[in-house]
């Protein structure tokens, strides 16, 4: 039996061990995409700021040589590397603290990783803003201004630090079912960029940009830390942190193995922007720009699984496989859904959404052209982009180390090279973004074959024929949507005919055919729409 607590602690009860309710997911869900798509939004802003400011061409692509950085320290420190280590380990000392350990094992893990995890990405920021010259020299060989990208990504070189911490402090709180603060950071980030861009921009260039960058991240930590630092200090038990009360640790090969495999597929664009450095200037701004409003969908419907990852990772943690499974089986279900929707409009209304977020300024009606046919060529990539997000947490949810996941990106990266290489020759940027979709299509494949005893145990055959049926109710939303696109002139018009014909005839279609996730997202609207009166426990 577990030891009991002195009688003198006093134990606060936590919302991170009540029961988990539909409402409380529903709810939960809801801010976090509405708080991501207030992020996202302003993303759309901060890129437009930047077209309107400095077009497509050589200013822009050095600044966004340098916003490799940012990009890389998102994905492995805040969305798909740290945070998949950090949850699953902040489940397991939540779980011990439940059933009464020794002092707070929730303070021992704090107190046994973060001052290290500090120690090493203050390292590598300074190791980066250091080596900036030879970053460059990797990522774009052909730069035509590669002081200019030095200059941005020595600024852009402090995310390491900044966005470590950030990530950090979003994975404590999910953990501890906080979502509001992290939920939040990304609009403080792109906050910061834009105004840096349009109070320094005419001053600085392209620079206050990378300048922007660096305030956003400061501004991502100061958003979450005042957070963390109540929680810590409201739930924890009297008596000292550390003991026996940290748990199984973290370990360094479970950390690694999310790193890699994060560092694995963000490596993706390292491939898109060292071929896309051969071809005319603008190549990698029109890759840039159509992959940030491609994504959108995606990582909307991420949202989900950014929510219920921690549900999912203390089910295992309590033993429960057979929740975790149902409830990964459900956001695999409903997520396909929500992406394959988004991308329907994003490949029929395309022309309209370039045009209207970015076609004034320095961006031409020439840039619009180019942008849309290569988001619509990325738009074939986000069904898989979505499933590996989605099934990457479920490989390291128990918080056991395995190296299947980095086999699997590994293998679509292989693909995205050569397919990459082969394709920029005689097809330019369209080819870069068709073998991006190729190669992240080959991972999720193998991710899908490898559920099992590596993972959550899933009913894999079910699963595939569970997404072929939004996948037909796509293809037709998208005929249609396009159509009804085609019809109005002003794209303001002819985006909301687009967009209203695509979600009608998915919903509809999806329906018929039995999807559960468009019906699972039917259920969830419904309850939304009743301010979550009944919660049922799950």
């Amino acid at each position: 039996m577990p030891a009991a607590t002195a009688p003198s602690a006093t134990r606060h009860p936590s919302p991170a061990d009540a029961p988990v309710t539909r409402g409380f997911l529903a709810r939960a869900t809801l801010l976090t995409a509405v708080l991501s798509a207030a992020g996202a939004l302003l993303g759309l802003v901060r890129d437009q700021a930047l077209a309107r400011m400095f077009g497509a061409g050589s200013a822009t692509d050095a600044f966004l040589v340098a916003w490799t950085v940012p990009e890389f320290a998102a994905t492995l420190l805040i969305e798909d590397g740290l945070a998949i280590a950090l949850i699953p380990a902040f489940s397991m000392a939540l779980a011990r603290r439940a059933q009464g350990v020794p002092g707070d094992p929730v303070r021992a893990l704090v107190a046994g990783t973060l001052p290290r995890l500090a120690l090493a990405f203050a390292a590598v920021a300074a190791l980066l803003a250091v080596c900036a010259p030879q970053v460059v020299r990797v990522l774009a060989p052909g730069l035509p201004d590669p002081a200019l990208a030095v200059d941005c990504t020595r600024l852009t070189a402090t995310c390491a630090l900044t966005f470590g911490l950030a990530g950090y402090c979003s994975a404590a709180l999910r953990a501890h079912r906080r979502f509001l603060a992290p939920a939040a950071i990304y609009v403080a980030y792109n906050t910061g960029i834009i105004t840096a861009v349009l109070v320094l921009g005419g001053r600085w260039g392209v620079r206050a940009a990378a300048f922007g960058v660096a305030a956003g991240g400061c501004l991502m930590v100061v958003a979450q830390l005042p957070v963390l630092w109540r929680e810590l200090r409201g739930r924890s038990a009297a008596g000292p942190a550390g003991g026996e009360g940290g748990g199984r640790p973290m370990g360094l090969a479970l950390l690694a193995a999310v790193l890699l495999f994060a560092l694995c597929r963000q490596s993706q664009v390292l491939i898109e922007r060292f071929l896309g450095s051969t071809l005319p200037a603008g190549a990698i701004s029109h890759l840039n720009y159509a992959q940030k409003v491609a994504q959108i969908p995606m990582t909307l419907s991420l949202m989900l699984c950014t929510v219920t990852f921690p549900v999912v990772a203390r089910a295992l943690a309590d033993g429960d496989t057979e929740r975790a499974r149902a409830r990964v089986e459900r956001d695999l279900a409903l997520a396909a859904c929500l992406v394959l929707a988004g991308a329907s409009v994003v490949v029929a209304c395309a022309p309209q959404i370039i045009e209207l977020l970015f076609q004034r300024g320095a961006f031409t009606g020439r840039d619009t052209t180019a942008t849309v046919r290569v988001m619509r060529v990325y738009a074939f990539g986000l069904l898989a982009q979505t499933l590996v997000g989605a099934l990457i947490r479920s490989y390291f949810s128990a918080g056991r180390a395995t190296w299947y996941p980095l086999g699997a990106m590994a293998a679509g990266l292989v693909v995205t090279a050569g397919a990459g290489a082969w394709a920029v020759g005689p097809w330019g940027v369209m080819g870069i973004a068709a073998a991006n979709a190729a190669g992240i299509t080959v991972t999720a494949a193998l991710l899908l074959a490898g559920m099992g005893p590596r993972s959550i145990p899933i009913r894999t055959r079910r699963m595939l024929c569970e997404l072929c049926r939004p996948v037909g109710a796509a293809v037709a939303a998208t005929l249609a949507g396009a159509w009804a696109a085609g019809r109005f002139g002003p794209p303001v018009l002819a985006l909301s005919a687009g967009a209203l014909t695509v979600a009608a005839v998915f919903l509809l279609l999806g329906r018929a055919l039995g999807d559960q996730g468009c019906v699972t997202a039917l259920k969830s609207l419904r309850s939304v729409s009743r301010r979550l009166p009944h919660g049922r426990s799950r």
